[in-house]
């Protein structure tokens, strides 16, 4: 690696809420640690200005500005919500960094400590995402689904002030701010496949800045990278954006060959549901790990098959 200008500060783009802080926090954290100086820059985006639903509002709307702010230099890097980037490649930056990801499943926050099967039919549920809403009414359970915006806080403060009977969010987020005692359920992949990328941060910085993309390196989690590689390869091949009704998880698991010894595979599940939660369709594949993008397009082709085009088309 290059000698450290001592003398440099790293800046970190983040957005202003709680969890946005806290995820760029530990990246700075980390800097420190290793003897860097490191500090957060709040930069407000389109996504923090809007109280209307992602889905209207567009792809992009929370990594946007961030990624300005790094361009033009106000910043030198910036901290994401991986899902939250638009799936085509932009070429002024990198990908340094995919830290070791949270928990990737959905969550149910509820009333009175209720899990799905327990909330009675018209229960009112509380959402931003349409890929939740499609997969809960999927479900067939009779609830309410009511669009719900803002950070962490405000969302959990509308069940306990009894606005919702509950809302669903991703838990990672509720781990990472230190609410995971909140948390009445954690949806299980053959409730609620998450959304591609869910629980991954993405630490990005310039294209050409190779002393900070060496020292970022650092921070890379290669089966994290592996997974949200095969899941966003998914979504990109089905040209369905982040706010669509689109789930997938990707791990990377131990499986044993008829010799008894051990290898790595990838697995990945892909779900495209109807909006209105009439059909669902899944599909899913193993893969070998450093094939991770050819496994996502595969899913993604097995999902065409079966009528994804279609689900997708009238979702937009």
């Amino acid at each position: 690696m290059p000698d450290t200008d001592d003398s440099r500060v790293i800046r970190i783009g983040t957005r202003g809420s709680l969890l946005a802080t806290t995820q760029a926090g530990t990246i700075r954290d980390g800097l420190r640690a290793r003897g860097h100086a490191a500090e957060l820059v709040i930069i407000s985006t389109d996504g923090d200005r809007s109280a209307a639903p992602v889905a209207d509002i567009g792809v992009g709307v929370f990594t946007a500005a961030l990624r300005e702010a790094i361009h033009d230099g106000r910043v030198d890097m910036a901290v994401h919500s991986y899902k939250d980037l638009p799936t085509a490649e932009d070429p002024r930056f990198v990908i340094a960094a995919i830290p070791r990801r949270e928990d990737a499943r959905d969550a149910l926050v509820a009333r009175d400590g209720l899990v799905l099967g327990e909330l009675p039919a018209g229960s009112v549920i509380g959402t931003s995402s349409v890929r939740r809403a499609a997969q809960l009414r999927a479900l067939g359970l009779g609830l309410e689904i009511r669009p719900l915006r803002g950070n962490l806080d405000t969302r959990l403060n509308r069940v306990s002030s009894g606005d919702f009977d509950g809302i669903v969010v991703a838990r990672a987020g509720l781990a990472r701010i230190g609410r995971l005692g909140e948390v009445t359920e954690t949806l299980e992949p053959v409730q609620m496949l998450p959304a591609p990328a869910q629980g991954a941060l993405a630490v990005e910085c310039r294209t050409g800045d190779t002393w900070l993309t060496e020292l970022l390196a650092e921070f890379d989690d290669a089966d994290s990278r592996e997974a949200v590689t095969a899941e966003r390869a998914l979504l990109a091949e089905l040209e369905a954006g982040c706010s669509a009704p689109v789930g997938a998880i990707a791990e990377v698991v131990e499986s044993i060959d008829e010799d008894g010894r051990l290898f790595e595979e990838l697995s990945l599940r892909g779900c495209v549901a109807a909006v209105d939660g009439s059909d669902v369709i899944r599909a899913s594949g193993i893969g070998t790990p450093g094939k991770a993008r050819e496994l996502g397009l595969s899913v993604a082709g097995e999902l065409f098959e079966l009528g994804a085009r279609e689900l997708i088309s009238d979702a937009r």
